[in-house]
């Protein structure tokens, strides 16, 4: 065998897989098709020179909370996790606004009379959230906390408005709510859009929002240092397209999409294996809008110029029906927007003077509808004279997004719906969900358990996996 172990596809998963194989002191190598790592977690110059604005990930509440991450010297490799002093901002249109704090309780001050019920809900949850984020954010399997997690999927399996409908009464905590539900793409009432809700708000509240200091890329960078440290060695420049291009190795791990691993895989499948991997849905895509600006937004809102991100979609109601229309395959006039200001804190991404807004919306997966002038509006709405502050503007489309990285396929930056079938077979019905047939073969992308974010823990439980097939 000329490795232990081959990696096919440099995202956070991949890089994750790759570390923790070596570490355990297998031989690996990581192949990447681009030319630099990264997949979902890079940084580029897209508006002016010496402007850094993140591709895709931007906002980091699973990375900062992820427990595989923490067990690893990111620090000691340049990651800088920088939390905003509001972690996120939900404004409405009486110039009021939700913001999600740290604090439990500095979060309930702005919820009236729902404070106590998002205390009530969370509190048990953030109490526990070192034992209950390792049980979350794993396959299916007998959970080592099981009251805490019990009490946790209760509520999880629910659609977010059957959940927002039983706790919440006033506007801004059902507000509040909704936008960090409405992370999932998906119709807010479906099951299980409140787990979306939950996760989110639980690791906000234990880490915050945060960002990495100078970008994305700095996290990568590091992941890829650390891995380098172990031995490991990095190919990059290598799209593969078939097994037979790899070097020999006892196991390979793909951190691919379904559709991906059945062209490189190939006849060498079962076909009743590819036509579990054929029915694999994608959800909807993205379309994406990164800003340079002379000045800061100017939102109504005070607070809501120190928030690291925003939701601007108003009331649960507009932003439910705004992600019906999508699922739908439509386009609403007034999309829900999830937006990220990094200068609130981070000074390194822009000369003096510049600031950087990285923004996005839901649309049907391939879309290519221009959403440039609806997002813009959005933000208009609640912080007038925006548009008076953009010096430079890029545009990234579903076809660009899958073009800078074929795992997003259609736009589809999650790895596939994340619905209840495609939670418990993701991406097949099998055992161990990052198995396949093949004895030395295996997939690790945000299509495996537990899914979309930048965590890695999807490639952390496919090495584990890996480790433990060949400790026999």
């Amino acid at each position: 065998m000329d490795f232990d172990a081959v990696v096919v596809g440099a995202g956070p998963n991949g890089l994750a897989a790759a570390i923790e194989l070596a570490r355990n002191g297998w031989s690996v190598c990581l192949f990447e098709a681009a030319q630099t790592i990264g997949g979902g977690a890079r940084s580029a110059e897209l508006t002016l020179p010496g402007v850094s604005h993140d591709v895709c990930a931007a906002v980091f509440p699973l990375g900062a909370a992820s427990p595989f991450f923490n067990e690893l010297p990111l620090a000691s490799y340049g990651v800088e996790w920088l939390a905003p002093p509001i972690s996120l901002a939900h404004p409405f249109d009486d110039g009021t606004a939700a913001l999600l704090h740290r604090s439990i309780e500095r979060t309930c001050d702005a919820l009236g009379g729902d404070g106590r019920a998002w205390a009530r809900l969370f509190s048990p949850f953030v109490n526990h959230a070192d034992q209950l984020l390792p049980e979350i954010l794993a396959p299916l399997h007998l959970p080592r906390s099981p009251l805490i997690t019990a009490r946790f999927s209760v509520k999880a399996l629910q659609s977010a408005s059957g959940l927002a409908d039983r706790h919440f009464s006033g506007v801004n905590a059902r507000g509040l709510f909704a936008g960090i539900a409405g992370h999932s793409g998906m119709r807010l009432d479906r099951s299980p859009t409140a787990a979306f809700g939950l996760l989110l708000a639980i690791a906000g509240h234990r880490v915050g929002w945060p960002f990495v200091k100078g970008g994305a890329q700095k996290l990568t960078d590091a992941l890829g240092a650390y891995f380098q440290s172990l031995g490991g060695q990095i190919v990059t420049g290598a799209r593969i397209s078939s097994l037979k291009e790899l070097p020999a190795a006892r196991a390979v791990i793909c951190d691919v999409t379904p559709r991906q691993l059945t062209a490189i895989a190939g006849d060498e499948l079962p076909r009743s294996y590819q036509r579990q991997l054929h029915r694999f849905r994608h959800g909807n895509g993205v379309f994406k809008v990164d800003w340079a600006l002379r000045q800061p937004i100017p939102w109504k809102m005070a607070d809501c110029r120190r928030a690291g991100t925003l939701h601007l979609g108003g009331s649960f109601e507009e932003i439910a029906a705004g992600e019906a229309i999508v699922v739908n395959g439509g386009h609403p006039e007034h999309p829900f927007v999830i937006l990220a200001q990094q200068s609130v804190v981070d000074e390194t991404r822009a000369p003096e003077g510049i600031h950087t807004v990285w923004a996005y919306c839901h649309v049907p997966n391939g879309s290519t509808v221009d959403m440039t002038d609806r997002i813009a509006a959005q933000i208009e709405r609640f912080a007038p004279g925006f548009r008076d502050c953009i010096i430079a503007e890029h545009k990234t489309s579903t076809a660009q997004l899958e073009s800078y990285n074929a795992n997003y396929i259609g736009g589809d930056i999650s790895g596939g719906l994340q619905n209840i079938g495609q939670i418990i077979a993701r991406p097949a019905w099998r055992w161990i969900p990052c198995s396949t047939p093949l004895r030395n073969l295996y997939i690790c992308s945000s299509s495996t358990p537990p899914g979309g974010g930048v965590h890695g823990m999807c490639g952390y439980h496919a090495a584990r996996a890996v480790l433990k097939r060949f400790s026999v």
